[in-house]
């Protein structure tokens, strides 16, 4: 097994252009975010309550797991529901995971016990919730004429235990190492964990809790207020299109990641999108840009440690040059950052 994450570290993979482009949207909407959290407190419980509702009921209907609408509310509202059969206890138990998530997003460690907690979660009290699987299993693709096709070999039940433990590794060091940059390196785990489908079921709701954790823990929190989840559903056909199209070659590490990675990176900017017309492009309140340029040292100094004016620039989309100096320079007559060399190139440094 060659996982993408590890075909990243050997430095040979060039970012594909479409991702790039991405990425810059994706930066310029993480930088707009806190201003968008800022507007009003009613409107954005309204967005958070609404999303949990659509991402476990989306999330599991992906996967042939519905409930009757008539009971939604009932069982994803009422603090003690009374299931009525196996699909409303799984749909249930997702939103129980998705409220952890939200909750705790920044102490929950992306970890093959958190991930197993999850399974469970989503799964129920049913006998492997939380296993990995025990028997090797194909994903099957099955047509309306009853016929059908093995779409991909996962990892051999044998192995997942290894595989886990190595996908867990690689995630660490891409992000300690700059493999990739962080999303890229989001979507690259969300690909090798499907394609090492380590559950005998639920792979794919687990998955996407994943993608909604790590997300937060990269500092993209749209999902809070957007479901990723219905986004997903509404672009199903090119989900499985574009996870087809990445994982053949997956075992022999020669296939292309980018199709997948640029889906994945395509429903995060879909949901900002959606997000900002939601709560409209508001004029910033006086300080706002002052506090982006902050928050801008602030997120850079622990991404990078060193970082130039330039990249402070693009980090703090719509402040001005002369603001992001300004900033600098009171931060710095406050001894909170400190300048190393001279000219454009020269870099800045947070002090502790």
């Amino acid at each position: 097994m060659t996982s993408t994450l590890r075909l990243f570290a050997t430095g040979q993979r060039v970012i594909h252009p479409a991702t790039a482009w991405y990425l810059s949207d994706l930066g310029e909407y993480r930088g707009k975010q806190e201003l968008y959290t800022r507007q009003s407190p009613q409107r954005l419980k309204a967005l958070r309550e609404h999303a949990s509702i659509e991402s476990a009921v989306s999330s599991n209907r992906i996967e042939g797991v519905s409930v009757e609408p008539s009971r939604v509310r009932d069982v994803l509202i009422s603090p003690r529901p009374l299931f009525r059969d196996r699909n409303e206890e799984e749909v249930r138990g997702y939103r129980d995971a998705i409220t952890w998530i939200h909750q705790d997003a920044g102490v929950i460690p992306v970890s093959e016990e958190t991930i197993r907690r999850l399974h469970a979660m989503a799964r129920g009290e049913i006998w492997d919730a939380g296993k990995y699987k025990d028997k090797d299993g194909d994903i099957i693709e099955r047509y309306p004429d009853g016929g059908e096709r093995i779409r991909f070999r996962p990892v051999p039940a044998q192995q997942t235990s290894t595989a886990m433990t190595s996908l867990m590794t690689d995630w660490r060091r891409c992000l300690d190492e700059r493999w990739m940059p962080p999303l890229i390196a989001l979507a690259a785990f969300n690909l090798d964990f499907l394609c090492i489908h380590p559950f005998r079921d639920g792979n794919g709701r687990v998955s996407r809790l994943l993608w909604l954790l790590q997300s937060y823990l990269l500092g993209y929190e749209v999902g809070r207020y957007i479901s990723l989840e219905r986004l997903i559903e509404q672009n199903k056909d090119r989900y499985y299109e574009t996870l087809e199209q990445s994982s053949q070659g997956w075992h022999e590490g020669s296939h292309d990641p980018w199709p997948y990675i640029n889906y994945v990176l395509s429903i995060l900017k879909i949901a900002y999108r959606e997000f900002a017309e939601r709560v409209g492009e508001i004029k910033a309140p006086r300080g706002t840009k002052r506090d982006q340029v902050l928050a801008g040292i602030d997120r850079l100094a622990k991404e990078l440690g060193k970082f130039t004016i330039s990249q402070l620039e693009q980090t703090c989309s719509g402040v001005s040059r002369d603001m992001v100096r300004r900033v600098l320079r009171e931060q710095q007559a406050a001894d909170t950052v400190e300048c190393q060399g001279r000219g454009p190139g020269a870099s800045w440094i947070k002090k502790r």
